[in-house]
Formats: structure tokens, sequence, C-alpha cells
């Protein structure tokens, strides 16, 4: 990929992602200001009565319909908001404490990318800056190999075996677990070492940030990266696990095995792979008998 990918008419990438930073912050505002609109009176008289039961009954109500994701980023932004009233003393105590965990737990199917939209995404990304090159390389890994943010945020400069061609990913539980490297992947973070990576980096982090202090990129560092190529690709939200089905998925069209997709996701248990076989639909109409009495 060139920077030829960048649309002429499109502002910098810098510019953009500025942009889907303020527009990934504003999910969380807006989810929130209805908690706000209904406690906040004009000059916060009614935060001095709010109470346990206040902060429970909202997100309770909220949860009813909305989808167990959303609802649980609606509980993040509403602990974050409390802690914020508890520190500048708006509210009598700890509210934070009282909002609930929403579990996950309505089954469904991955939502992948289709092929074209991946290829929007990772065109998304200007090469005449450090900051595209260094996202370049961070969804290229997540596109192709199906790698956690918080994964692709922990990867050290010493976890890549250019003679090899493999790569050592930091999973979870601990485990470390040796991939080959793709050469799209290791093209584009080869570049990103070679001409964006700040010399003045503070650690070992492969992805660093571009603005001082220079140290390495945490998990929401990489999300929000994602979500800013999903805006410039005009694909609306996107978050990094979708990358992680996309993956799956592609492997899963092109012959993969579940195992070996399994090997390459680092699942435990058979069954989490096992999952995106209900998204290969041309794969499982195959399968499927004729209904009784139906003409062929």
């Amino acid at each position: 990929m060139d920077s030829s990918a960048r649309p002429a008419s499109s502002p910098s990438q810098s510019r953009h992602d500025q942009r889907g930073t303020l527009a990934f912050q504003s999910l969380y505002v807006d989810s929130v200001w209805p908690f706000v609109a209904s406690h906040a009176a004009v000059g916060g008289a009614d935060l001095r009565r709010l109470t346990a039961g206040d902060v429970t009954a909202f997100l309770t109500g909220q949860s009813r319909r909305l989808a167990p994701k959303t609802a649980q980023r609606l509980a993040t932004a509403l602990r974050s908001l409390l802690r914020f009233w508890h520190v500048e003393g708006l509210i009598s105590g700890p509210l934070d404490r009282a909002v609930p965990q929403v579990a996950n737990r309505r089954p469904g199917l991955p939502r992948p990318l289709e092929p074209a939209q991946v290829r929007a995404l990772l065109a998304s990304c200007y090469l005449g800056t450090a900051g595209g090159r260094r996202d370049l390389a961070m969804l290229t890994l997540l596109a192709r190999l199906g790698l956690r943010a918080g994964e692709v945020a922990g990867l050290r400069l010493d976890d890549i075996d250019w003679r090899r061609g493999e790569i050592t990913i930091a999973g979870k539980g601990n485990r470390r677990d040796r991939l080959p490297l793709p050469a799209d992947a290791g093209e584009a973070v080869a570049d990103w070492l070679r001409q964006g990576r700040p010399p003045t980096a503070l650690d070992r982090s492969v992805f660093i940030r571009i603005k001082a202090p220079h140290r390495g990129l945490t998990a929401c560092g990489v999300t929000m990266a994602v979500f800013a190529a999903g805006q410039r690709a005009g694909l609306g939200t996107i978050y990094a696990h979708r990358l992680r089905h996309s993956a799956a998925t592609a492997m899963l069209a092109e012959g993969g095995s579940l195992a070996e997709i399994g090997q390459v996701l680092r699942h435990r248990r058979p069954a989490t792979t096992a999952a995106y076989t209900k998204v290969n639909i041309e794969a499982l109409r195959a399968l499927a008998r004729p209904w009784p009495g139906a003409s062929l």
C-alpha cells in the first residue's frame, strides 16, 4: 500500500484522528447525559440528594433497552462521572461503587467486516505521517493475526524475530505464543520502526505515542486508532475486536480449519472457535438438507 491510498481531498490524518478521538469521547458523554439531565439541577443542588438507589435504577432501566456491550460502556462512563463528582465534592460519597456490573450473556454471531471494508480501513492510514505508518502497522496486525488491542499495545521490540519471521504474543493468563508474522504485516511494522517510531521513545514498546511523552501506547490508544480509522473510512463505529472476528472469518473463507484458526487466535476452548462457523453462510448452505417435498 502506498500514499496514493489517501483521498486527495481529505484533510491530514492527524486532524482526522483528533476528530475521531473527540467522537470516541463524545460517545461516553452522550451516554450519561440522560442521567445528568435528571439529577443535576442548576447549581448542582440536587446532586447532594443523589443516592445509590438512583444510580442503580438508572443503569438498570437503561440496560433493558441496550445491547450488553453498550450497557457496559454506559456503566464505565457512569463510574467516571460519579468519581469526578465525588472528587469535586458535588455528591455525598463514592457513588461510583454503586454502579452494578453488566453481564454480557446475549448469544450472537461475531460481526466481522467484509474484506472490502478491511481494505478501506487500511487504506485510510496516510503513510506521509508517522501516525499513519504506526496505525497501518497496528491495523494490519489486528486484521491479519486477529490480535487483541492489549496484545498489540503490549508488543515489545524483542518480541519480533525478523530472521525467523515470527512474533511472540503476550496473551491472556500470562500466555506467550509464537506466531508466523505475515509478510504484509511485517513490512508495515518495519516501515513504522524505520521511518515513524520516535528515536526518543521512553521504553521498548513497538507502538509509541506520537506526541511527547513518547511512551508505549495503551490498549485504549490502539482502540482509539481503530475507531479513528473507521471514521475516516466512512464505516461508522469500529472497535478493535471486530478485526479479530474479521481475521477469523477470512481464514475460514480461505479454507482454514477450526483447529488452525483456534491456534492463531489462541483460544483455550474449541467451542469458542466454533462460533465462527455460524457466519460462514455458504459453507452451512452446503450442509442443509432439502425440505421434504420441496422441488430441487
